[in-house]
């Protein structure tokens, strides 16, 4: 990764020499970095908030679907590509600070490589110069910090081994910040604190933590103020989703604490200032999201209020339909129903006429024959039964 730490190097140089802070130096670094990157934060913004706003769709989607679950993905992908979302799109962005913090900690850790631009074996043969006047700890990983420290007091020595750095402006890197030394590793041993210094470096893994979380609550916030439902109205329970996945990015401050206490303070002051800026880009993203998305909501309210009235409209009619009929029975007007009721009619209308021609009284009472008849009605000979007794059940 040497074509990101060099140029890192010589950034982080440039800043240090113009502020002559090293802790300022990492703070416009981050914001820098931020800057460079705001395309595809943008990106990672914007489409993890269509995320949210179509998840109510997706949930209406699954009530409707809910038992067929083949059907269910294949509307919600369908809903995906209308809607223009990318299920990683907003996931692989959010990865990027981690990538870049990789080879920003071998800048922190070798500042003599990278800041003061000096081969590692010239860097090598000066720690081991410093070394030999001064402790500068244990911990084989961090030499170059300790050593950059002293390197202007013991330049005369430096250039008589390294004749060739003569021409080289030796210096030395001053990594004090408000007091605290951010070449040094935090410890969360608080009973061994005994200075400014200690507890100072104790504080920073845990304002880390801190800045991650408030960052985490405040875009969570902003981001339920865009979930609305098909109705252009926000979506409660959805917004209660969001916030229970929001509970799974816990995992950044974590990750940031554990961070600020196994490494340099320098790289926890790039984390604080990275959540801090990160913070304030993503709440004016959001808001300027939400201008789009207030037309769209203001569309999805129209239609969902033309709805109502036509709804309302129809559940008056029928209002009215069981004011008119409260029993409910209807007549069957089927199809089939209403055809054989017409042929029905027109035969008895044809039987009347006929009858009527032969001097026949269609309505006089017809004498009924029991023994070919014994139901009495002559339409319906037996529909109560050869063996019909009208007396059966009488008491004796």
């Amino acid at each position: 990764m040497e074509f990101i730490k060099i140029p890192f190097g010589y950034l982080l140089d440039w800043l240090y020499q113009f502020t002559t802070n090293y802790g300022v130096a990492l703070i416009l670094f981050s914001l820098i970095l931020k800057v460079i990157l705001l395309p595809m934060n943008i990106k990672s913004k914007k489409s993890m908030l269509k995320m949210s706003r179509v998840a109510p769709l997706a949930k209406a989607l699954e009530v409707q679907y809910g038992d067929d679950k083949a059907k269910y993905q294949q509307e919600v992908m369908k809903l995906y590509k209308e809607e223009g979302v990318s299920t990683t799109g907003g996931c692989l962005w959010s990865f990027l600070p981690l990538l870049i913090l990789l080879p920003l900690y071998y800048v922190i850790r070798e500042p003599i490589t990278y800041m003061l631009h000096m081969t590692a074996e010239q860097a090598a043969q000066i720690v081991e110069i410093i070394k030999s006047h001064v402790t500068i700890g244990g911990n084989d990983y961090y030499v170059q910090l300790g050593a950059a420290q002293y390197i202007t007091q013991y330049a005369a020595e430096i250039v008589k081994a390294i004749p060739e750095l003569a021409s080289h402006a030796l210096q030395s890197i001053d990594f004090s910040f408000f007091g605290i030394n951010l070449a040094d590793i935090p410890t969360w041993k608080v009973w061994t604190l005994t200075d400014w210094n200690g507890w100072g470096l104790f504080l920073l893994p845990v304002l880390s933590g801190a800045s991650n979380i408030l960052s985490m609550q405040v875009n969570q916030k902003m981001n339920n103020k865009v979930v609305t439902n098909d109705k252009g109205e926000q979506d409660k329970a959805a917004a209660k989703a969001n916030q229970s996945m929001g509970a799974m990015m816990w995992t950044m401050p974590l990750v940031s604490v554990f961070i600020g206490f196994s490494m340099p303070a320098a790289i926890t002051v790039y984390w604080i200032a990275q959540a801090i800026f990160g913070m304030v880009i993503d709440a004016i993203i959001t808001v300027s999201c939400r201008k789009s998305y207030a037309k769209e909501d203001a569309e999805r309210r129209e239609r969902a209020a033309a709805e109502a009235m036509l709804e309302a409209e129809k559940e008056r009619i029928r209002a009215e339909r069981r004011a008119a009929n409260p029993d409910g029975i209807t007549e069957n007007t089927s199809k089939k129903k209403m055809e054989r009721k017409e042929r029905e009619e027109a035969e008895a209308a044809k039987k009347r006429f006929e009858a009527e021609k032969l001097g026949i009284d269609p309505d006089a009472p017809k004498e009924v024959d029991m023994e070919k008849c014994p139901s009495g009605i002559p339409e319906r000979p037996y529909c109560k039964g050869r063996n019909y007794d009208p007396d059966r059940y009488r008491k004796k």
